[in-house]
């Protein structure tokens, strides 16, 4: 369905420069329209009369004159697009031209009315702008007769661009432009289907001499650096849409020696392992529970076995690592088992386990590198404790533990720790779970302290061995922290433990994959600066997943960026991964799951007298009849918004399963759920969900005490 005539602000293009004569000569909108009108009618316009449908230009080339709009007749549009794809067709390199071609017929292809639909023609538009800058090695995007357009061109020609592409836009198409690429300067560059930004960005990666290196055909369109989930599913993606893609992936010793295979922290030393170790602390309270429904059970503690368990994890991480080898070989991606560093603009230096080096060229690179555990400065950090990287790969059970960091890698290790019977203390700076909703980080304490697990408040200051560990036991370490009493007099204190388990944080490990040579821009985190995922000071690199700056740290963030990134750099697709409002779970004992804002967030946002919170305490009904003490600690919250229909911007459970309870909320967060669509909807009953159904209760500053009931 067409929009009404004289609607203002569609986006039109114009496959020429310089301008049309229809802007030299300051013709309307209404004359173009009256064209539109004869050709719908059959009649022939004056241009046609006169056989002045086209003009030759300077060099004796035909250009199209004329724009689309949302009025724009279906007959014109095909032409456009007809017209595009020869250019393409005839100016693209031999090399190029069957890719070019393609991407753009799709693009028209998209683009042709239907009978049954014909939407407004500038939303289509900007669909197919992307596609549009896939097709030619160059493609300047411009709103006017801007004197930076001439200089573009002249640096593109200059490299080796015999005649790139120059299309000019309205501030529709503009906006769009901005929001897909994030690029201010203007005119905006494409090269190789790479938004590079304005004539500085461009001035600078030619004088640097990336331009003309960047314009070479090179072994591979797509180099991923790192083969983490991230990595893997941009690698797959790539590939399945025809690209050659490699990917490599080299794990360095953690500082026990401790190495994996395929797949990054998730898969060998993250969520899949930590998942699977919380289930055996849940089965072991649920063994406790059985008796008191009528299971007849061993009399005595029931006790459980270290080696077995982790042998079990870790073959179905074996698993897992040869899927990942197999499903790249049969997306016919380049696996390398090689640490890759650039040593050049377009160039990687990889490096295997043996020392032998080999050299790698692409069109675009991808960083994937991912994180790793940080250690202090102290002596005897580094030398006597682990990490997560080496908990879930021990021979031998840890036995008494300190888990050093108030991280959720730090509670939620010590949360399984205890619940398989160890003796476990959390050693904590200050606050629990920087970041996370306060409330629940307070009651997560409480919880755990109950569970078992002890907490201590200090910061070590040294750790010394007092027996070294072996391959099937642990050893005896000491550790010395200082504590000030209310007088401000200092007493060293210590404890000898087992095991030490550093959860302080991750960092990245960019500093010796030679982005300085190439230029890429790092935080102070030494994670990439990007926009969206692109370099914002090298166009042709990308980064996703843990090491891109300012994103939230997830594996299923990681695999939908890579994907969606593989679709937009490689078919002009114009989907951006939505990182707002992602749903995630920390598995302490008791399960905490949350989307949105926390509260002290939504505070800070919108202000404290915007925001209404709707809590409550809830007992699960499973946990009744065994008389659990979690029934006093389950807790849920909605943060709502009360100047937009008190839409929820904060959804937070502290339960048994929270991460299966949140996963399916999370959906009506993203499509902006109001606090009355909670109330509307009818629960499922008896389950812990449901109390989301019937939340009345407003939370007050004065901290009112809440009371649990059943049904």
């Amino acid at each position: 369905m067409e929009e009404e005539e004289g609607n203002e602000g569609s986006a039109r293009l114009c496959p020429c420069w310089p301008p049309s004569r229809h802007h030299r000569e300051g013709k309307s909108r209404n004359g173009l329209m009256m064209e539109e009108e004869n050709e719908r009618n059959g009649k022939k316009s004056d241009k046609e009369k006169n056989g002045n449908r086209r003009r030759p230009n300077k060099d004796g080339e035909n250009r199209q004159i004329g724009q689309i709009g949302r009025n724009t007749s279906p007959n014109r549009i095909r032409r456009f697009f007809t017209s595009i794809r020869e250019r393409v067709v005839a100016r693209v390199g031999a090399s190029n031209t069957s890719e070019s071609t393609g991407a753009v017929a799709s693009a028209a292809s998209a683009m042709a009315p239907r009978a049954t639909r014909f939407g407004p023609v500038s939303q289509s538009l900007t669909g197919v702008l992307e596609r549009i800058s896939q097709a030619r090695a160059a493609v300047v995007y411009s709103t006017d007769v801007e004197r930076e357009t001439g200089s573009l061109v002249t640096l593109l020609k200059d490299a080796g661009v015999e005649d790139p592409l120059c299309l000019r836009v309205d501030d529709e198409a503009k906006g769009f432009l901005h929001r897909l690429t994030l690029r201010t300067n203007w005119p905006l560059v494409y090269v190789k289907g790479d938004a590079v930004g304005g004539l500085e960005e461009l001035s600078k990666i030619a004088k640097n001499g990336h331009l003309t290196e960047w314009l070479k055909e090179h072994q591979y369109d797509l180099v991923v650096l790192g083969g983490g989930s991230g990595g893997l599913a941009a690698a797959k993606e790539a590939a399945r849409l025809g690209k050659k893609v490699a990917c490599l992936d080299f794990v360095k010793p953690s500082t026990q020696g401790t190495t994996w295979g395929l797949g990054g922290t998730c898969v060998n030393v993250g969520c899949i392992p930590k998942k699977l170790m919380h289930q055996a602390a849940v089965l072991g309270g649920s063994l406790k529970d059985a008796r008191k429904f009528g299971w007849k059970l061993p009399e005595g503690e029931i006790g459980h076995n270290w080696k077995l368990m982790r042998d079990g994890i870790q073959d179905h991480i074996g698993s897992l690592n040869w899927g990942y080898r197999v499903q790249l070989r049969e997306k016919k991606v380049d696996y390398l088992n090689a640490y890759g560093a650039f040593t050049g603009s377009h160039e990687i230096t990889c490096t295997d386990k043996k020392g032998k080096q080999d050299k790698l060229t692409a069109d675009k690179f991808l960083i994937a590198t991912g994180l790793r555990p940080k250690f202090p400065d102290l002596p005897g950090a580094k030398e006597y404790t682990i990490s997560s990287d080496d908990l879930f790969a021990l021979q031998y059970s840890p036995g008494k533990t300190l888990c050093i960091g108030a991280s959720y890698v730090s509670l939620e290790c010590a949360g399984f720790l205890k619940g398989i019977g160890l003796d476990v203390t959390v050693m904590v700076r200050s606050i629990l779970l920087r970041g996370f909703d306060q409330d629940f980080a307070e009651r997560i304490r409480e919880h755990m302290i109950q569970y078992g697990v002890k907490f201590l408040s200090a910061i070590p200051t040294r750790i010394e061995e007092l027996e070294p560990r072996t391959k099937k036991a642990a050893g005896r370490l000491m550790v010395y922290w200082d504590v000030i009493d209310k007088d401000g007099v200092k007493t060293e204190h210590s404890e000898e433990f087992n095991t030490v388990l550093y959860a302080i944080g991750r960092e990245a490990r960019t500093e010796d994959i030679g982005l300085e040579v190439v230029g890429v821009d790092k935080a102070k985190s030494g994670k990439v600066v990007g926009l969206h995922e692109q370099s914002q000071s090298v166009p042709w690199v990308y980064a996703i997943g843990d090491v891109l700056e300012g994103k939230p740290e997830l594996t299923p963030v990681a695999i939908q960026a890579g994907r969606v990134l593989a679709r937009r750099i490689f078919t002009g697709a114009n989907e951006l991964t939505e990182y707002d409002e992602v749903p995630t779970t920390v598995f302490t004992p008791l399960e905490y799951g949350c989307c949105g804002l926390p509260e002290e967030d939504a505070i800070k946002k919108y202000g404290r007298d915007n925001i209404i919170v709707y809590h409550n305490v809830f007992i699960p009904l499973e946990y009744t009849v065994a008389e659990r003490m979690e029934t006093k600690h389950c807790y849920c919250k909605l943060i709502c918004l009360k100047d937009d229909e008190e839409r929820v911007v904060g959804f937070h459970i502290l339960t048994p399963w929270a991460g299966e309870i949140t996963q399916g909320f999370a959906i009506g967060m993203k499509l902006g759920a109001k606090k009355s669509d909670f109330d509307r909807l009818i629960g499922i009953h008896p389950t812990v969900a449901e109390n989301f159904t019937t939340l009345t209760l407003v939370k007050k500053e004065d901290g009112e005490k809440l009371e649990a009931s059943g049904c």
